[in-house]
């Protein structure tokens, strides 16, 4: 579980660099948008796998 948070952390802090270059403008437009769209899935699979674990923990 513990590196499945590293990796969410890695996420989420790759999301907020991609935000920051489209708020910029930097780069090409599509590329910056398909590879935010990846992210925010990849933050949202993460974080589901974490919450599933910490839930099955309990039980």
């Amino acid at each position: 579980m513990h590196k499945n948070g590293i990796g969410l952390k890695e996420l989420k802090e790759s999301r907020s660099t991609l935000k920051i270059l489209t708020y910029s403008e930097f780069g090409d437009v599509i590329l910056r948008a398909i590879l935010l769209k990846e992210s925010e899935e990849l933050c949202n699979i993460f974080g589901k796998i974490i919450f599933s674990t910490k839930r099955n923990m309990t039980l």
